[in-house]
């Protein structure tokens, strides 16, 4: 049997990535795959069995990535607002590294949202809000905030960061900027993002 060489098996990887983003698991087809990679479909069979294989591959790799730093801080015992401007900032840099993630992930939880809530269960994303409501309540208990659900708050940041990307195209045409000025709204956005969030959630005669 043919050895796998690594080189190979990255560039399929590579292209399926961006196959798989643009087009969903049902969308992309191997033959394509493998004329972008520059090798007979057979070989992409070789290396990873079925379309089905290589798509589950690919999402568990990227949705790792995306989640996993925001997970440690989320886990973290630095002071609420400060946590806030450090997941904004790994969500916006994240993104900024991997424009197509959000899609790729909004396909997977539109097409198989079975695979979506397995992987967070193994992720352990019911403890993990469990304490990050807990902070939370201190700080409401404390005068600090408004009152605010752990999940509810999660979802405000993940909107705010995410849909300038998802609606790029959109954005650039209605403003009308090109690529340099997006990238730099994008910029400016890590600050305006967390301090949207927090103004909204100080009580202002305590803070």
């Amino acid at each position: 049997m043919k050895k796998k060489d690594k080189s190979t098996e990255e560039a399929i990887l590579q292209v399926a990535r961006k196959a798989f983003t643009q087009k969903g698991l049902s969308g992309a087809r191997m033959q394509d795959i493998a004329d972008e990679a520059g090798i007979n479909k057979a070989l992409v069979h070789y290396y990873f069995e079925t379309k089905e294989k290589l798509f589950a591959l690919i999402f568990e790799q990227e949705f790792g990535k995306f989640f996993s730093n925001l997970a440690l801080v989320i886990s973290s015992e630095i002071p609420l607002f400060e946590k806030i401007e450090q997941m904004v900032k790994l969500d916006i840099e994240r993104l900024s590294q991997f424009p197509d993630l959000p899609l790729f992930v909004l396909n997977e939880v539109s097409h198989n949202p079975a695979r979506m809530v397995k992987r967070l269960k193994q992720m352990g994303v019911k403890d993990m809000l469990g304490s990050f409501q807990k902070q939370i309540d201190g700080e409401i208990k404390n005068g600090t905030i408004k009152s605010i659900r752990a999940e509810q708050l999660l979802i405000n940041i993940q909107s705010l960061s995410i849909f300038p990307f998802i609606a790029k195209p959109m954005i650039k045409n209605v403003f009308q900027i090109n690529e340099k000025d997006f990238q730099e709204m994008i910029e400016v956005r890590k600050k305006e993002v967390s301090l949207f969030i927090i103004d909204a959630l100080k009580i202002n005669d305590k803070i």
